[in-house]
């Protein structure tokens, strides 16, 4: 059972990091630094979109409107985190 929960662990912590490389590369298409028309880059972006967005549209449907800040995936990270220690400190030691 404790090798679940450390499953679980693992893929929260590598949905952290397509969290960040979703902003990192919502930025980079903001500043026109990757084009768009390449087929790669539009493939690693739709991948990106798709994977992170059920996350975070309930996120910004509850959010107001910042001015062009989303601030929705600092707000994802920060309550995976959350979950993260939830099960490391308080479920992990009493399972069994």
């Amino acid at each position: 059972m404790r090798a679940l929960f450390y499953v679980i662990d693992l893929a929260l912590q590598l949905y952290i990091w397509i969290l960040i490389a979703s902003a990192i590369f919502s930025w980079l298409v903001a500043f026109n630094v990757v084009n768009m028309r390449n087929q790669a880059v539009a493939l690693i972006g739709d991948f990106l979109y798709r994977i992170t967005e059920p996350a975070l549209r309930p996120i910004r449907n509850v959010m107001p409107n910042l001015g062009g800040i989303d601030i929705s995936p600092v707000i994802l990270i920060l309550i995976i985190i959350f979950f993260r220690y939830v099960i490391l400190l308080y479920i992990i030691p009493n399972v069994p």
